[in-house]
């Protein structure tokens, strides 16, 4: 049998097709929300590997036009950079602006934190001063399948390192409960 979702044909066993319906029609799918600090040190845990050509200069909110810059910072459980680590957040920015204020971001954010266990991945724009909506891609571990989004909001922009509130929006479609799950290598 095949249900149809906005024009994606998924070929499903009936039972399975069955299922997705109900599910579909009241709206079930397991969600999930988590909130993290993600801690960025200039120069530790972040750096520029090609300087941009134009625009606003180096600051902890802006970098010129065409700034390429690699990121690998700790999640925290609160906005204290000494709280407990439980994940990390690892990527590249590009900046896309004059103003040195908006680039296209992209990002691994792996958890361990409160049972949960695995990643997921975003691709979006960044508007370093204030929120940010990214996408998810796809995840690993407990997150595979999910979709969903991520927020990065500015919390503390002075100093050296400089926090940002991330909260992870998931969800897992009904479909995804027939999906294979896949296997641990030993």
């Amino acid at each position: 049998m095949a249900a149809s979702l906005d024009h994606l044909q998924l070929h499903l066993p009936p039972a399975a097709a069955a299922s997705l319906k109900k599910n579909e029609s009241r709206g079930h799918g397991k969600t999930l929300s988590l909130t993290l600090y993600q801690q960025e040190t200039i120069n530790k845990t972040g750096y520029i590997v090609v300087d941009g050509v134009a625009g606003a200069g180096v600051s902890q909110t802006t970098t010129p036009f065409g700034t390429i810059y690699v990121f690998r910072d700790e999640l925290t459980v609160s906005s204290d950079k000494s709280s407990r680590v439980a994940g990390v957040a690892e990527g590249t920015s590009i900046t896309t602006t004059l103003d040195g204020l908006q680039s296209l971001s992209l990002a691994k954010i792996t958890v361990d934190h409160r049972g949960h266990r695995g990643s997921v991945s975003v691709l979006g724009g960044t508007y370093n001063t204030r929120p940010s909506d990214y996408p998810v891609l796809g995840g690993t571990g407990d997150f595979a399948y999910a979709l969903g989004y991520v927020r990065s909001s500015p919390v503390d922009l002075r100093g050296r390192t400089v926090t940002y509130k991330m909260e992870l929006h998931l969800y897992w479609p009904p479909y995804a409960h027939y999906a294979p799950v896949p296997h641990k290598h030993v």
